[in-house]
């Protein structure tokens, strides 16, 4: 028995890859969920034990929904070269094909790519079958976000590379159909860990927190909390020229691992939020995701939401703490990216010792309130992913769609969820032919997208 926790419970690597189809189904599917709900993870092979969670190779399980039905399940592993066990760094440079490809999964133009932040993203076929690195044609010479943004408006999609080394942070764009329209180094940036970031209608915000390049880091994963590091948000204004005039605020000490959105208020000011963790947050995460001692029960430690509101006249922030539950994996309706939400949804965790519920959380940002979606015990449910319904324009007219990995009857199952109302009973819920493992972050992919 292995003693890491990202290959046990809820966690455990499924060994082979599989299609089901003609799914059970409770309850009515909405006709007009017709896509793929596909998600993604790491999924080690039989036999590996990866040193880190995210060095685990990454696996997709898709989810195919046609006009009121459930047609199949399938899983794959994202077939890399990681995968047979190639080495990631050359004598010369990292080999920006060896990716674990296993935090995220997303469409733009027409292709559907499997994301981890190191490397180049694969490609892969609409059953899941993967293509091959993906490189916009030759002009992504550098590893790309598994955090890109798609403006609603444009479709322009904005991503970044980060590294520990110069360059440190290059800023790209890519138009509606795929063609890479600029690529930017942005000056004063660091060495800190940068894995997610934001739009607005006229900025690029990127956030440094305390953890940063640690070559004594020995788990594949090279960086650490340094508590001389400062945490910074900068924003740069979109646009060709746009690095040049980027500005770096500092703020108080933390780090956070995922934006929820960012807008431009009526006054002009910049709004971010996203959860945060301190120092000992950081680092109780950190050992669960390395299998070190001193970890939470959890993988997610000690993370609350928070907001910042940056005034660019006066080169002030204010920050503040906007919730008191331990909260990741932040969503919200996509339609809003880069403007100003009312609805966000979150995943929230059990408290360091494991007690409690994994619950779904719904924030009302108008009347502060929220809606909790408490789940048994034993019971793990997804990020939230946003679906509008047909026919609607409000901000929370369509559904959640999340799986629940289930101990209890070593079986998962994917439910359709009210987006309006959390305490209703779920709309549908579509039986999966097997546990599928907790996984990152995932993407609902209409028919018309591919």
């Amino acid at each position: 028995m292995t003693s890491k926790p990202y290959l046990t419970g809820h966690y455990s690597p499924v060994a082979d890859e599989i299609t089901a189809t003609g799914l059970t189904v409770e309850g009515t599917l909405p006709p007009g969920l017709t896509g793929r709900l596909i998600r993604n993870s790491h999924n080690p092979k039989p036999g590996i034990t990866p040193t880190h969670w995210f060095k685990g190779s990454g696996m997709v399980h898709g989810i195919r929904l046609n006009e009121g039905r459930a047609e199949w399940y399938r899983n794959r592993w994202v077939h890399t070269p990681a995968l047979e066990g190639a080495p990631y760094m050359t004598d010369r440079r990292p080999d920006l094909t060896v990716s674990t490809a296993g935090t995220h999964v997303i469409e733009h133009g027409g292709r559907l790519l499997a994301l981890s932040e190191a490397a180049l993203p694969f490609e892969l076929t609409a059953d899941l079958e993967t293509i091959g690195a993906y490189d916009f044609g030759g002009k992504l010479t550098s590893a790309m976000t598994a955090h890109p943004k798609e403006d609603p408006v444009s479709g322009e999609l904005h991503f970044f590379a980060s590294s520990p080394f110069p360059p440190y942070l290059i800023h790209h764009v890519a138009s509606a159909d795929g063609e890479v329209l600029e690529s930017q180094e942005v000056p004063g940036a660091s060495a800190a860990l940068k894995h997610d970031f934001a739009i607005t209608e006229h900025y690029v915000v990127f956030l440094e927190g305390s953890v940063t390049f640690d070559p004594a880091e020995h788990s594949g994963i090279p960086y650490g909390w340094n508590d001389a590091q400062a945490t910074r948000i900068g924003v740069m204004p979109r646009g060709a020229g746009g690095a040049r005039q980027i500005r770096w605020f500092e703020i108080a000490q933390g780090y956070g691992m995922h934006f929820a959105n960012a807008y431009e208020d009526a006054r002009g000011h910049i709004v971010v939020e996203g959860p945060t963790v301190g120092r000992e947050g950081w680092q109780r995460s950190w050992n669960w995701w390395v299998g070190a001692e001193g970890r939470g029960a959890e993988p997610n430690s000690g993370s609350r939401s928070r907001r910042w509101t940056v005034d660019l006249v006066a080169g002030t922030v204010h920050e503040q703490q906007t919730d008191d539950l331990t909260v990741e994996f932040p969503t919200i309706n996509d339609n809003f990216t880069g403007s100003e939400h009312r609805f966000q949804y979150a995943l929230s965790f059990p408290d360091d010792l494991g007690i409690g519920n994994h619950t779904l959380v719904k924030y009302d940002r108008v009347t502060g309130a929220r809606q909790l979606l408490p789940f048994g015990t034993g019971q793990l449910p997804s990020e939230a992913v946003f679906v509008q319904a047909d026919g609607t324009t409000g901000e929370d007219e369509g559904y959640l769609l999340t799986i629940v990995s289930d101990l209890n009857a070593d079986a998962s199952k994917m439910l359709v969820l009210d987006a309006s109302d959390l305490t209703v009973p779920p709309i549908a819920t579509v039986h999966l032919p097997r546990r599928v493992p907790a996984m990152i972050h995932g993407s609902w992919i209409p028919d018309t997208a591919l």
